[in-house]
């Protein structure tokens, strides 16, 4: 597979910005669909999702079970702590490392974590978040690559969601997320927007979402 990435000509990608206040997002469908078929199939063949207490999430203090499938990978001794759990980097498998020298060949960074998540059905989601935990580098964007079953990605500014009269009238942004495509969240757009990946009975295809980071201090 990593052979068929590296004949994508990153030269040749074109990039739809989107700005708004505190909001900078990079979005391109970066990876071809026969392509992305066969790296779909492979990443299938490969990944072994967390099993027992690492397959579960904390809200409000109470343990629940992860509306969707996960693992993560990066080099070693890294972890990863979000939402009352911390979970351990394995060691990369080759077809994901062949997705990090893509980025690293679109954008000039090296990545040395990442975050699998698989969303078996439109019953599986992700609750609105911000991606602004301690132990990641504030200057590096997300990377969110995206294989399969295409879904809705929806930002909600941090003021938007205050409660009361302190609450302010700012639209939500929303991309769907295609088979293939890399979407970049830039700074400063984890420390003002939350994101969210919600429920979609009509979209019942299954999708794997890596989402790449750089820890904090990490050349």
């Amino acid at each position: 597979m990593g052979d068929k990435l590296k004949e994508i000509d990153v030269n040749n990608v074109t990039w739809k910005t989107i700005r708004e206040d505190g909001l900078d997002l990079d979005y391109a469908k970066v990876i071809p669909r026969p392509i992305a078929n066969i790296l779909y199939r492979e990443l299938e063949d490969t990944l072994e999702y967390f099993t027992g207490d690492l397959s579960k999430i904390k809200v409000f203090g109470k343990i629940y079970p992860l509306p969707r499938q996960q693992v993560a990978y990066g080099d070693p001794g890294i972890t990863y702590t979000y939402s009352g759990i911390t979970v351990p980097a394995l060691p990369w498998p080759m077809p994901v490392l062949a997705i990090r020298d893509l980025l690293f060949k679109l954008k000039g960074i090296l990545y040395d974590f990442v975050l699998v998540n698989k969303y078996r059905n439109g019953n599986d989601h992700m609750g609105e978040h911000r991606d602004n935990e301690p132990e990641l580098d504030p200057k590096c964007p997300i990377a969110s690559v995206s294989l399969g079953q295409e879904r809705p990605f929806v930002l909600k500014h941090k003021d938007a969601r205050k409660p009361g009269p302190t609450r302010k009238q700012i639209p939500q942004v929303k991309i769907n997320l295609e088979d293939g495509s890399i979407l970049l969240m830039n700074p400063p757009t984890n420390e003002v927007w939350y994101h969210s990946l919600p429920i979609r009975k009509k979209l019942p295809g299954a999708r794997i979402n890596l989402t790449f980071r750089k820890m904090r201090g990490k050349l």
